[in-house]
């Protein structure tokens, strides 16, 4: 390991007061701060009494600028990457630099805190305790369409970010691929007008309608497919069955095969080719 250190430091997702102590330290020890929006950091260390260096490391230039900020870590510098809000490298940059870090040896640590993920799974109010962050989708309604159709069957709930001027056109392309589910839209998280909005997709897309023109970010979190009932047992499988056992299979592996094409338990087929193996004998 070469002497420096990258820090991926959380940062306030809206409240400036949502800063661990560690976050404050690490900011204040480092010699270099690569901020997503130099402005809005460089707001946050005002904040907190901090003047540190900053480096501008944004979508645009992040290929570009990763390679000399490796550079001066391999050179022992600590360098604290931050994003305009919450954590790099979920939909913000920060793959890259943390990718060259660690394939030039440089120690990678990560400093966790605010999270709009988190915060909108902790208070849903929709079955929540697995899900899948999907992050921004595509923006073209083909691609976006696409993606949406392709977590159609998704049983864990479904966090998205959005921007909130494409509100509208994300909750109508949600509602025709998913189904009117359940969901919740966050705005504005931990600010001043925190705004939240609760109904099924097709009550929020025309509550949204209504409202005239969103501004910032949102997240939405949309909740999982329902599960698929299980065929219920009855003739058809009682046919099935014997027509196993008439070839000469035995119970447990005709069992299986059963239940992996029909959905039914396998506990179920099991028993029920029992009960008709010990009849076929008797």
């Amino acid at each position: 390991m070469f002497g420096g250190v990258l820090y991926v430091v959380a940062t306030p997702i809206g409240n400036l007061e949502d800063v661990t102590l560690r976050a404050l330290r690490v900011l204040r020890e480092v010699d270099l701060v690569a901020a997503e929006d130099t402005r809005r950091t460089r707001a946050l260390l005002a904040h907190h009494g901090i003047r540190r260096p900053l480096a501008s490391y944004h979508d645009a230039v992040e290929r570009a600028r990763a390679p000399a900020i490796v550079e001066r870590l391999r050179a022992g510098a600590r360098v604290a990457l931050v994003s305009d809000a919450g954590t790099p490298g979920i939909a913000d940059p920060g793959y890259h630099l943390v990718r060259g870090a660690l394939a030039a040896g440089v120690r990678v640590v990560p400093v966790p805190g605010p999270s709009a993920v988190a915060a909108v799974v902790s208070v849903a109010g929709i079955p929540a305790d697995r899900f899948v962050f999907e992050g921004f989708l595509p923006t073209r309604p083909g691609a976006r369409a696409q993606r949406l159709a392709a977590l159609a069957a998704e049983p864990r709930a479904l966090v998205f970010f959005e921007a909130a001027r494409r509100l509208p056109a994300f909750l109508a392309a949600a509602a025709a691929a998913l189904g009117d589910r359940e969901a919740v839209i966050a705005r504005e998280l931990t600010k001043l007008h925190e705004e939240w909005l609760r109904g099924r997709l097709g009550e929020l897309r025309a509550r949204v309608a209504t409202t005239g023109t969103l501004k910032g970010e949102v997240t939405v979190l949309v909740a999982g497919a329902a599960p698929v009932a299980a065929p219920a047992p009855g003739p058809a499988l009682d046919e099935r069955i014997r027509a196993a056992l008439g070839r000469g299979e035995r119970v447990r592996e005709l069992a299986a095969a059963i239940a992996r094409e029909t959905g039914l338990a396998r506990r179920t087929v099991y028993r029920r080719a029992l009960e008709l193996a010990r009849n076929a004998g008797s």
